[in-house]
């Protein structure tokens, strides 16, 4: 793994040397733009509109627009100088319970490893967590941004999870076209809710997998190897049907995956219904043609 940065975690008087490592690699496949007529990757240029020369990057600064056409500049040094005094540590500042922090707040996890002596501080702060049940709140700065972070325990690591700042976390008040009445029908929320049940299983991570990337990675190899590519046609659009029929479908749909594998139903042979009297009767010369020896039935009247 690469260490993409070096530093400490403190809490209170406490000072642990550590390593950080992503935890995550992005496998989405990269694409290049190509001019069609010759097939050549297109470059990126960095040029200045106003005095139409190409730019070096040692010519290039950051500005902040503050109004239209109207930038601050800023020299590498002032911004850094921003950050120098909690560039290199993860303080943390309180410890919560997990279950305390919505899903939405988490950005990207990383591993931290004990960097030079530190290992019986990492173990240390490790196994107080882990017996408390607690997770850190933190701030760290990595590559010039500042962001708050959670350290938590996960297997035999300490892990830390950017998030969010809560004023990055947009209002649920501003999502338009939210329901303002809750008018749920009653039988349709008892089968969505049998529904839910019926596929409710274990989270197993490894029986997800990225359809689209496998696909492009096969389209690739054929397109590679010179292969025609033939495109499928587009599905048919579905009915529109009703909620209530969508919700029983379903629950019909998903029945053999919720019944007991071991079980098994065996199938009724399939009999041909021998006709009564008066059906025989009623499909006339037809009928007569066909069966001919049912007309030699007992002419004797019941008794």
């Amino acid at each position: 793994m690469h260490t993409v940065w070096k530093g400490a975690i403190s809490f209170g008087l406490v000072h642990v040397p550590v390593k950080m490592f992503s935890a995550t690699e992005d496998k989405d496949i990269s694409m290049r733009y190509i001019h069609k007529v010759c097939g050549s990757p297109l470059a990126y240029v960095r040029q200045c509109p106003s005095c139409e020369v190409d730019v070096q990057w040692e010519e290039i600064t950051k500005g902040y627009e503050y109004e239209k056409g109207k930038f601050v500049l800023f020299e590498k040094e002032e911004l850094e100088a921003l950050n120098e005094s909690s560039s290199k540590t993860i303080t943390i500042l309180d410890f919560v319970d997990l279950t305390e922090i919505d899903p939405i707040y988490f950005q990207k996890t990383y591993y931290l490893s004990p960097d030079q002596a530190g290992s019986n501080a990492y173990q240390l702060l490790m196994n107080a967590m882990r017996d408390t049940g607690k997770i850190g709140i933190a701030k760290v700065s990595i590559r010039s941004k500042s962001s708050l972070a959670a350290i938590r325990v996960l297997e035999n690591c300490l892990a830390m999870e950017t998030i969010f700042y809560p004023d990055e976390i947009r209002p649920v008040s501003q999502v338009p076209n939210l329901p303002e009445v809750q008018n749920v029908n009653e039988k349709e929320l008892t089968m969505a809710k049998l529904l839910i049940d019926q596929l409710s299983t274990p989270f197993e991570p490894d029986k997800y997998n990225d359809d689209y990337r496998t696909k492009l990675l096969d389209l690739i190899q054929h397109k590679v190897a010179g292969e025609e590519i033939k495109i499928a046609p587009a599905k048919p659009e579905a009915n529109v049907m009703d909620l209530m029929a969508a919700l029983q479908a379903s629950i019909e749909a998903v029945k053999p995956i919720a019944a007991d594998p071991g079980t098994t139903t065996a199938k009724p042979k399939k009999r041909t219904p021998r006709k009564t009297a008066t059906q025989a009767a009623a499909g006339g010369e037809n009928d007569a043609a066909v069966t001919p020896k049912r007309k030699k039935a007992s002419s004797k009247p019941k008794t």
